[in-house]
């Protein structure tokens, strides 16, 4: 008897899981402005449980952000879509990420798009989601310790970059490897303000910036 027992609770708690991926998909996203199939499908399918670590298995798909230590948080998951769908994504694309935290908004982006490039400052982190992305199999992510503010500009240009931390302006490192006709999402504000959530887009070497909506995001940090 003990040796059935074991398979069918893992069998419940996968199905647990799952209702609560499709609860937080029905409740949070598509009952609010989230449109895009592909965003839709992926936010179901991605195990957000698995990035919000084991203290808060009960709480992962709750309407709130969860920390995850060294002062960072894993976003509400409407936040991650809403970036996501801001992006405006067809497939093919090479995205930066900057504030990898625990993955999981490259997780999200990874079957959307060709490749994800995200950079973590804290190396803990970026040690840990470099691990975990692995393991989850989400291959056509790659992970790099060092300071975001300055993007990865050997792997650039970006066709989008998506920003989850709070900057005081958009870095001017990050506009010159956005591609012409590319897109970045980026929270621009004080520390201990509501920030405003900013898409900036890259047109005929113009930048044009579109305020979307208040956030709260921990600051960008680094050597800037």
């Amino acid at each position: 008897m003990k040796l059935l027992l074991i398979p069918l609770l893992l069998f419940g708690v996968g199905n647990d899981f799952k209702a609560a991926r499709q609860r937080m998909v029905g409740t949070q996203l598509e009952a609010r402005d989230i449109t895009d199939r592909a965003v839709l499908d992926s936010m179901a399918t991605v195990p957000r449980h698995e990035f919000a670590g084991k203290k808060h298995l009960s709480r992962a798909y709750g309407d709130f952000p969860l920390p995850i230590g060294y002062g960072q948080t894993i976003s509400q998951p409407y936040i991650v879509a809403l970036m996501t769908q801001l992006l405006n994504l067809k497939g093919g694309e090479r995205v930066l990420e900057v504030g990898t935290g625990s993955g999981y908004q490259s997780a999200v982006l990874s079957p959307i798009v060709e490749k994800v490039y995200t950079i973590e400052i804290v190396p803990e982190l970026a040690g840990t989601a470099r691990e975990r992305l692995k393991r989850l199999d989400y291959g056509n992510v790659e992970v790099k310790e060092g300071d975001g503010y300055f993007g990865w500009e050997e792997k650039g240009p970006f066709d989008a970059i998506v920003v989850t931390a709070a900057a005081s302006h958009v870095p001017p490192p990050l506009i010159a490897q956005l591609k012409e006709g590319g897109k970045m999402i980026i929270p621009v504000g004080g520390t201990f303000a509501v920030q405003t959530l900013m898409l900036v887009e890259k047109r005929e070497g113009k930048i044009k910036q579109t305020a979307i909506t208040g956030v709260r995001f921990v600051p960008l940090t680094g050597g800037h």
